[in-house]
């Protein structure tokens, strides 16, 4: 099970899931306090900013980093919950989500892993950029991208509730 979040949502995120695992994507990833009762190994931070094209002062999201992300999840053993988080729980985590859930399910359908996040999360907004670095580096022939345009752009918030994105 994937969790996702915010950053502020994190430490009662992964206390009420019992989440083993945390991916981070945001900036400033020095800011982030890895609870307790997840251990150091099984915290991955990855510091982007949620752009979708490069601009000075910023750190666009970039292969390297979806790379990163994608070992990282493959080596979650799934015994327990996995928990992404980004700054608002709205754009590079719920991004981060829909990879990973098409990288673990490689047969499943991308337009349902993006309606079961839009269903689970009216503000998911995702990443257009991660998604579209993912869609290459797990050779989905732009179907990930097609589905984001299908579900359309989240509502506009601050800051995203925590939700679930199940991986079967």
């Amino acid at each position: 099970m994937i969790h996702v979040c915010s950053l502020a949502a994190l430490p009662a995120t992964v206390k009420a899931t019992g989440a083993s695992h945390i991916l981070t994507v945001m900036g400033k990833v020095e800011q982030v306090v890895r609870p307790a009762s997840v251990r150091q190994e099984n915290h991955m931070l990855i510091s982007m900013d949620d752009i979708t094209e490069p601009a000075d002062g910023f750190v666009a999201p970039a292969l390297n980093h979806v790379e990163e992300a994608l070992a990282f999840v493959r080596k979650w053993d799934r015994a327990a919950p996995l928990v992404i988080h980004c700054y608002a729980g709205i754009s590079r985590s719920t991004a981060s989500a829909f990879m990973t859930a098409c990288a673990l399910n490689p047969n499943r359908d991308e337009l349902s892993i993006a309606r079961q996040i839009r269903s689970a999360s009216p503000t998911a907004y995702p990443n257009r950029l991660i998604v579209s670095l993912a869609d290459r580096a797990l050779g989905r022939d732009g179907r990930m991208l097609r589905a984001l345009d299908a579900i359309g752009p989240g509502d506009l918030t601050v800051e995203g509730r925590p939700f679930r994105v199940e991986l079967e």
